[in-house]
């Protein structure tokens, strides 16, 4: 039988404090209009009609930042 991934969410704040960085830096890496887009940034998922609820695959996070200290430790 195969592995499920655990689908646990993660809200905005949350993800702030995960990342050590601001509600802009999530934003600007989102934004294919900004020059800090990133397109391997996980995206977010809609919660509900209220608009701003948001939440992120923690599992997605977790693989977004191996890649990124992957990427260093090559560049290193």
């Amino acid at each position: 039988m195969a592995e499920q991934i655990k689908q646990a969410l993660i809200r905005r704040k949350q993800l702030e404090q995960r990342l050590n960085v601001s509600r802009q830096w999530i934003y600007d890496r989102l934004n294919p209009k900004s020059p800090r887009y990133d397109p391997t940034f996980p995206k977010q998922i809609q919660l509900g009609a209220r608009a701003g609820a948001v939440g992120w695959l923690e599992h997605e996070i977790d693989a977004w930042l191996e890649s990124r200290i992957a990427a260093s430790r090559e560049a290193a």
